[in-house]
């Protein structure tokens, strides 16, 4: 059994419109050193088979993630 782990994040130049929320609040809370902040997402799962780095692959090319805006970065455990 392996554990998986998924993130999946907007590519560059694409706009983040939570990204630039996120960073809105972070400044008018005080923290006025932040900038270009990013919002992606993480998916977990345990996966009982074999190669489960190219069969996230697969998952997320077909559902996972939107590879036209995403990127994404695989870790198994």
């Amino acid at each position: 059994m392996a554990k998986v782990k998924v993130h999946v994040f907007l590519k560059p130049g694409v706009l983040d419109v939570q990204g630039k929320a996120v960073e809105g609040a972070l400044k008018g809370l005080g923290w006025g050193g932040v900038s270009d902040a990013r919002v992606g997402k993480l998916i977990e799962f345990d996966f009982a088979g074999d190669d489960p780095q190219g069969e996230a692959k697969k998952m997320c090319e077909t559902l996972l993630a939107n590879t036209v805006i995403e990127s994404y970065r695989i870790e198994v455990a």
